[in-house]
């Protein structure tokens, strides 16, 4: 019977010189990282072809299987089409599964032991995980690019002026972001590669499906309502919606600024709760 080791540790750097670190140095060492990710996602480009072909497979499969039925029932802004519903609830779902390959990469790099080695490095520990969640963001923003070229190719066509439609994006990119943050706590608690990516969708599924990503929230039960009317993911897709279709997306009594400024209050109180959840729990995890 032979004896398990432990895989050594590499020794923490002098405190010192991570006292040291700046406000410059700490931008450095981020955009190196997000670098090094984003390379990554070039040189294992099935990663970002599995993260396209989803979404894709999502928006053909609803507009082509549902969106007979469904597309009638729509409000007149919709103009009868369900992908002109869709489109904008379908970037903010991207959002939500793409923000799950913050917790994957992490716990990919703790368990081979890149972290270790970032260890012993005099650098800013927030950087690393900054670095992830920015080479996230924009492997995200290249995923909904592709997307929204097939939507428009297949009929999607928004109702309101380009920057308004430029704006509806970035709201849904920014809460991508905020959104990986909350994953990284999750992929830094779990720690295994396997367990995190269903870990990751636990909390996503009912999140998406019972919001008005794919349907208005009028449609559901009275008491499974007031949960969807309340959660960020339904408050974000009636902003972005009603950025791309206008304000007649909305329900009654709901207006585009107070949706707009809710849902960036749910991005920045996501982001800075958890990125300070994160960073605690990445310092428990290399300790």
């Amino acid at each position: 019977m032979s004896a398990t080791t432990e895989p050594a540790r590499l020794p923490a750097p002098d405190r010192s010189l991570r006292e040291r670190a700046t406000f410059a140095s700490t931008v450095t060492d981020t955009w190196v990282l997000t670098k090094r990710n984003l390379l990554r996602n070039v040189r294992l480009p099935q990663v970002l072809l599995f993260s396209t072909v989803q979404p894709i497979m999502f928006l053909l499969l609803f507009t082509y299987v549902f969106g007979g039925a469904i597309g009638q029932a729509l409000p007149p802004v919709a103009e009868g089409e369900y992908i002109n519903w869709l489109m904008p609830g379908l970037l903010v779902q991207i959002s939500v599964f793409g923000a799950g390959q913050t917790a994957i990469g992490l716990t990919d790099d703790l368990s081979k032991g890149v972290i270790d080695r970032f260890r012993s490095l005099p650098m800013a520990r927030s950087a690393v995980l900054a670095g992830r969640t920015f080479a996230d963001l924009g492997r995200n923003t290249a995923v909904v690019t592709l997307m929204l070229v097939v939507g428009f190719l297949i009929g999607f066509r928004y109702q309101t002026s380009f920057l308004r439609f430029v704006a509806g994006v970035a709201l849904g990119l920014a809460f991508a972001y905020s959104l990986s943050w909350v994953m990284a706590v999750i992929g830094l608690y779990v720690k295994d590669p396997e367990a995190t990516q269903s870990a990751v969708f636990l909390p996503v599924f009912p999140l998406v499906f019972a919001s008005s990503v794919f349907l208005p929230t009028e449609t559901m039960p009275d008491w499974l309502r007031v949960f969807a009317d309340n959660q960020p993911i339904t408050t974000v897709t009636n902003a972005l919606r009603a950025l791309m279709l206008g304000e007649g997306a909305l329900r009654e009594g709901q207006v585009l600024s107070s949706q707009l400024l809710i849902s960036l209050g749910w991005i920045v109180s996501i982001t800075l709760v958890f990125s300070l959840l994160a960073i605690r729990a990445y310092r428990r995890a290399v300790d």
